[in-house]
């Protein structure tokens, strides 16, 4: 008699982010830090346009906020992402696995929550280290920075 290992459907694919806990929703995110790059928009158009510059609180290694609890206190145009924000802002990037989930689509290989690990994001040049990133300082051009939408 063999031991049989039942599949267990991973939250993702079967719950909708409304329906997901704070935990759920946190391990979403895959890390990659692109939703802390600067980005423009155009005060005629309202056109987003994405810089290279990242915010003085990112891990560019990691991906992460050094103080992730008090984003908003630190950087206050540091936006909280909620289910709403998701549907609304298109300037999140289309790997971004919230906007992913949100649009009925899967998951790729590279995710942590498939891989098992952050390190699959480098080799499929997910993140800010697939991109040269300035770290923001005050007087910076940040049209001097801009670069397509990673």
């Amino acid at each position: 008699m063999g031991i049989s290992a039942e599949k267990v459907t991973p939250f993702w694919e079967y719950k909708t982010l409304e329906q997901m806990s704070q935990q759920e929703w946190e391990s979403l995110c895959d890390g990659c830090g692109l939703c802390c790059l600067t980005k423009l928009q155009d005060e005629e158009t309202d056109e987003v346009v994405y810089t290279s510059v990242v915010c003085p609180y990112s891990e560019i290694d990691t991906g992460a906020c050094k103080d992730y609890p008090n984003r908003s206190v630190n950087v206050p145009s540091c936006v909280q992402l909620t289910l709403e924000r998701v549907a609304e802002f298109d300037w999140l990037p289309d790997s971004c696995a919230y906007r992913m989930i949100y649009r009925g689509q899967k998951l790729p290989d590279w995710h942590p929550l498939i891989s098992g690990t952050r390190t699959t994001l480098k080799g499929a040049h997910i993140g800010l280290k697939s991109i040269p990133v300035v770290v923001d300082f005050p007087g910076i051009d940040y049209e001097s920075h801009l670069i397509t939408k990673p």
